[in-house]
């Protein structure tokens, strides 16, 4: 192991809180235990911190307790999203179909191509080189009649901020369930979904903190949703299933704890993030992911041209550097990353982009010691690729 190591790869997942650790524990032993379902002292002692939970992520979120409901996390509230509305709508007689942006995770891009095994419809809505939404194609998409528009608040890879208020204005305007992926929004941008009325969100307990396998879909149109988990009367139906207590209690204290930090949170990695790009686009042929636009502040995607993406997370992992790639590579043959394809981010850079995320942890000594490291290790790999040629 490196004799120092650096983590700079937040938008991954981030270490749990002791607040949330100290909170969580009760219910991993047997001081609560109990089934929340059981009508017994246990059981009932139990519900009421789920109910607790359950408030303290409305609060955070500005939304009713009565719309959230717990899942296993981030992917499963956001297929629940998609395909629920997509099954109920086209069980109600409207069109089996969704639209979501190409730029979206995974989680919502293959929830819309499940739709597409079932025999629906998934319209992917492009985006500019900046990253944001074409809202004339979204205005097609409604005018064909769709069953949910999903479009990420802060995209997972860049960091760039959809005007999910003008999305939702339309969405509203067509009658049409509009769903907002706030995974990486949440904590770091100011979030009050009263000014997105009847929208959908999802957020995920391990990008603020909390456990892993805890996430929330906030939905106050849960009669237009289809559960895809059958067979129990939990949280209405709609996700049944013994809840995960030790995670929503976790979640719930997190997500408390992430919306009352989120201003000094967002100051620190937005000074942070700053004088890094300014740092290490002075490595010669570099550039941030994208140029332009508007990105929330704690990821920063920077592509090196002429370099590898898993070269480059090889040799800082070497040294101790915790980051990801902007590219994935399989078989030796390195695949751009969907949402830089999308941008039309140029090949030659988008093969070397690598996304750098901050956290109210991160120091500007922890910068410092990045960037003492990278330009060598770029010029390492540059020249390496340079012999393969």
């Amino acid at each position: 192991m490196p004799a120092r190591t650096v983590y700079l790869d937040n938008a991954a997942t981030t270490p749990v809180r002791d607040e949330v650790r100290v909170a969580m524990l009760p219910y991993l032993t047997d001081e609560a235990f109990g089934n929340p379902s059981s009508a017994h002292g246990q059981g009932r002692s139990v519900r009421a911190a789920i109910e607790a939970a359950r408030k303290r992520v409305a609060t955070a979120v500005g939304a009713n307790p009565r719309h959230v409901y717990f899942t296993a996390g981030g992917t499963e509230a956001d297929n629940l999203a998609v395909i629920g509305a997509a099954l109920a709508n086209k069980a109600a007689g409207g069109p089996f179909r969704v639209a979501v942006s190409a730029i979206e995770h995974k989680a919502v891009l293959g929830a819309a191509h499940a739709i597409e095994d079932l025999g629906g419809e998934a319209i992917i809505l492009p985006v500019d080189a900046s990253g944001a939404l074409d809202l004339a194609a979204l205005d097609r998409a409604l005018m064909q009649g769709v069953a949910i528009v999903s479009v990420m608040w802060v995209n997972n890879e860049t960091g760039v901020i959809q005007d999910v208020a003008a999305i939702h204005a339309r969405c509203t305007a067509a009658g049409t369930l509009f769903h907002v992926d706030a995974v990486q929004a949440f904590g770091k941008l100011s979030m009050d979904l009263r000014s997105l009325p009847g929208a959908l969100c999802t957020i995920s307990a391990h990008k603020i903190h909390g456990p892993k396998g805890s996430g929330v879909l906030i939905a106050p149109n849960a009669t237009r949703l289809h559960p895809l988990v059958h067979g129990g009367g939990q949280q209405g139906g709609l996700r049944p299933g013994t809840e995960n207590v030790p995670g929503i209690v976790g979640l719930g204290i997190a997500a408390e704890l992430a919306a009352a930090e989120q201003p000094a949170t967002a100051t620190h990695t937005r000074t942070l993030r700053d004088a890094f790009e300014a740092a290490v686009t002075q490595i010669a042929d570099s550039g941030v992911n994208p140029p332009n636009g508007r990105r929330a502040p704690h990821i920063s995607n920077v592509g090196f041209a002429g370099a590898d993406a898993e070269a480059l997370l090889m040799h800082l992992d070497l040294a101790g550097i915790a980051c990801s790639a902007g590219s994935a590579c399989s078989t030796g043959t390195t695949t751009i990353s969907h949402v830089l394809e999308a941008m039309g981010t140029p090949t030659e850079r988008a093969t070397g982009s690598l996304r750098f995320s901050f956290d109210h942890t991160t120091s500007q000594d922890d910068l410092d010691f990045v960037l003492a490291k990278l330009p060598t290790i770029v010029a390492k790999v540059r020249s390496l690729a340079g012999l393969l040629r």
